[in-house]
Formats: structure tokens, C-alpha cells, sequence
């Protein structure tokens, strides 16, 4: 059985830019870290999303958050199944994002798209396995 916890926002650090800045100048990116986590009884998978926005060289925003999934020891988990994890995790990021983002000069801008295409899953189920 897996079990999804509660995304947790590790960091929101909001800069609000000195002048105004055209939502066409500021620049985003965004990482996913997966990390394998043991437990005697449980394994898991952890994804932390970072996200930073910039203007030029000046921050506006670093926003990181992760959750993780606790697997029984015994699962075996499939690629499509990590797919869904990560799908799972970054729609939640997002929802986060967009739930604080108001108020900020930000509230016009979504998140950039995630490209799972960059990872690599194999890796990561195995591991997992």
C-alpha cells in the first residue's frame, strides 16, 4: 500500500521587486530533487520541488515544498506508478503556488510547465525496488 503525506513548504521567500517589472521580463525555473527514504517496515519516496522566479539577476521569489510517499516494504512499484507520484507532487506544489502567489506581483504568472521528460524514471524505480 502507498500513502501520500501533506505537502510541506519548506521555504517562501518573497522579494518584491523595488520597481515594476513586466510579467515578460521575469524569468523562472524550476528542479526536482527524488530522494529514496528507509524506514524498518516502510520504504519511501520523497520529491522536493524547488521553484525560483527571477527579474535580471534580482530574486523574487524561492518557493521549495515537498511530500513524500510511504510504500510497504514488499511493493513493487512500476514506472507508471512513479510517474503518478511525481504528477501528484508537482500538482500539489502548484496548488500551493497558486493559493499564496495573491498579493504578490506574481499573481498573473503560473508556475513553468515541469518536463518529466528530463527524468530519468528507471533510476528511480529502481531504487524504489
Amino acid at each position: 500500500m502507498t500513502e501520500q503525506t501533506e505537502m510541506v513548504v519548506d521555504e517562501w521567500i518573497y522579494i518584491p521587486p523595488a520597481t515594476e517589472v513586466p510579467a515578460d521580463k521575469i524569468k523562472s525555473n524550476i528542479e526536482l530533487e527524488v530522494m529514496r527514504k528507509d524506514a524498518p517496515t516502510k520504504k519511501g519516496l520523497a520529491c522536493r520541488f524547488t521553484c525560483r522566479f527571477l527579474h535580471g539577476e534580482e530574486a523574487i521569489l524561492l518557493y521549495v515544498a515537498q511530500d513524500s510517499y510511504v510504500i510497504d516494504l514488499d511493493d513493487k512499484i512500476e514506472p507508471l506508478e512513479v510517474h503518478r507520484m511525481i504528477r501528484n507532487s508537482f500538482s500539489k506544489f502548484n496548488e500551493k503556488y497558486e493559493f499564496r502567489k495573491l498579493g504578490t506581483v506574481l499573481q498573473n504568472i503560473p508556475l513553468p510547465v515541469f518536463d518529466e521528460r528530463t527524468l530519468d524514471i528507471n533510476d528511480i524505480v529502481h531504487f524504489l525496488n
